[in-house]
């Protein structure tokens, strides 16, 4: 089987992919996507957002999401574009970022990488935007059965 167009085939799998793998790991607005034991470990799902955001997005965004010159700074981003703004921007990039460069966000869209985990790369994020987790390796709790079958669900 071929494809003519092999990257709107890979795009649109992908998006359909996400559909099903990504679900926001809280309920509603009120809620914090992240959680934090009473022995200061995070949640396995935050602990990995730390490692895809060093992974994939760190390269531009600078450590602990604090932003480059290149591109902006996560931890302020999420408190503006939210969760629905932030998936939005990951699956479709962004033009003209910057008022005074012509810097342009990538499409993560085809990046299993980021989409199967995007959740936990918003909950780092969120952690550290809310000023709960500094910039150093978060610690963290054990790996959840669910968060085992969720990978082996999105990833090959």
């Amino acid at each position: 089987m071929s494809f003519k167009y092999p990257q709107i085939f890979l795009i649109s799998l992908t998006v359909v992919i996400a559909q099903f793998v990504v679900s926001p790991v809280y309920a509603d607005a009120d809620e914090t996507p992240y959680s934090i034991n009473d022995k200061g470990e995070f949640d396995w799902y935050t602990f990995n957002g730390y490692r895809r955001y060093h992974s994939e997005c760190h390269v531009c965004h600078g450590p602990a999401g604090l932003g480059s010159s290149f591109a902006p700074n996560l931890t302020e981003s999420v408190k503006v574009l939210g969760y629905e703004g932030f998936l939005e921007t990951v699956i479709n990039g962004r033009t003209n970022v910057s008022n005074t460069q012509n810097r342009n966000m990538p499409s993560f869209a085809s990046n299993m990488n980021v989409m199967c985990f995007v959740d936990d790369i918003y909950a780092y994020l969120a952690a550290r935007s809310d000023g709960v987790l500094d910039h150093n390796r978060p610690k963290k709790q054990g790996k959840p059965a669910a968060a085992k079958e969720r990978d082996s669900a999105c990833l090959p």
